[in-house]
């Protein structure tokens, strides 16, 4: 007697080494993101080989992470985020970077030691949360604060204010998901809104023209408004069904900037139009919500915090770029992700989804 496809499908889910929706989601957005990389690129073939080799790696640590057991993870998180701050303190000291120290360098190994903290501070928070009563007390609500302020405070001196917004907002998301009062989510919104004129004082000058230049790109359009005005022709350009893959104008005859990194997303909106943006944000989508379900099926704190806050900085990242290329948001240099060009923060993104791969994997071993 035949087996139903539902029945074969429920066994070749128990028997993968990860989730076979999101792994396949994953892979897709891969394959896209190389695409698109050979076009903004300038059909540079060296330029998508490196790329895949990034992403390959990636994909390794994604499979081995996925091996190990969220208690593990859990057990390690304090560690790895006394790793990072560490490093961090090392990079304020002996760092080097374009204008900042963000790289610490090791010889044989470059890297920033800031990323390590997007992956180790919402896994620090879950480890804290895990034994708790939720909603969290004022007082762990606290606690968590402290955890995310020392590490943000350090990469904001360096100063990368993005990254240091993107490990609050990581680290944000599961102290929302723990059950954050609403009251205490208003009076930070407050909060944060009435300490807009002190940030502006200690913000650096660059910062602030990066500002200035999000009010107004047509106040120097040949100078600091350059990146986003020719990032919103690009877009649209495109229309509603693109001028077809190869056939962008902005970026093929380089008017557009940083068009295979941060601005990459523009260049595929001018060659795919709406309809291909649509679709790829519905990609972007899916990826999220098949993390979040297996968020939700896990039947431990630890995991169920860790895995939701991971997916809600994955799409946090896709938010931010797309903001960026649109001149809704400053530009802070957050890369499209599994897209743009660059090995850092793929690596550490797929590394996140090893450890959502984990919660799949071992959630039968829950008790």
């Amino acid at each position: 007697m035949r087996a139903e496809p539902a029945t074969l499908w429920a066994r070749w889910q128990r028997r993968a080494l990860m989730d076979p929706p999101l792994t396949l989601l994953l892979l897709l957005t891969c394959v896209v993101g190389l695409l698109v990389l050979y076009s903004a690129g300038g059909k540079d073939l060296g330029l998508v080989l490196r790329q895949g080799v990034r992403l390959g790696i990636g994909l390794m640590i994604m499979l081995v992470l996925s091996r190990i057991p969220p208690a593990a993870l859990r057990r390690w998180s304090g560690w790895a985020y006394l790793l990072g701050v560490v490093l961090l303190v090392a990079v304020a000291l002996f760092g080097e970077g374009k204008g900042a120290q963000r790289w610490l360098d090791l010889g044989m190994l470059r890297f920033q030691p800031s990323e390590i903290l997007k992956l180790a501070v919402p896994m620090t928070l879950a480890a804290y949360l895990h034994n708790r009563v939720l909603p969290l007390s004022f007082r762990d609500f606290l606690s968590c604060a402290v955890l995310v302020g020392i590490p943000a405070l350090l990469i904001a001196e360096q100063p990368d204010l993005g990254t240091a917004l993107l490990v609050v907002a990581s680290g944000g998301f599961v102290i929302f998901l723990a059950g954050l009062s609403w009251k205490l989510i208003a009076a930070g919104v407050v909060l944060g809104l009435a300490s807009l004129p002190v940030m502006w004082h200690f913000m650096h000058d660059y910062q602030r023209q990066r500002v200035l230049t999000l009010i107004d790109p047509g106040a120097d359009p040949l100078g600091a408004g350059w990146h986003i005005l020719q990032s919103e022709i690009a877009v649209g350009s495109g229309g509603f069904l693109g001028k077809g893959y190869l056939q962008g104008t902005q970026s093929q005859l380089d008017f557009l900037p940083e068009r295979h990194t941060d601005f990459i997303l523009a260049v595929y909106g001018e060659e795919f139009g709406w309809i291909g943006v649509l679709a790829l944000f519905l990609l972007y989508l899916a990826v999220v919500a098949r993390s979040l379900y297996i968020a939700m099926q896990a039947r431990e704190t630890y995991s169920r915090l860790l895995a939701g806050a991971l997916a809600l900085g994955y799409f946090l990242y896709v938010l931010v770029n797309a903001g960026m290329i649109s001149g809704v948001l400053p530009v802070v240099g957050v890369p499209l992700p599994f897209v743009s060009y660059g090995g850092t923060a793929a690596v550490v993104l797929l590394a996140g989804f090893g450890m959502i791969q984990s919660v799949h994997v071992h959630r039968r071993l829950v008790g």
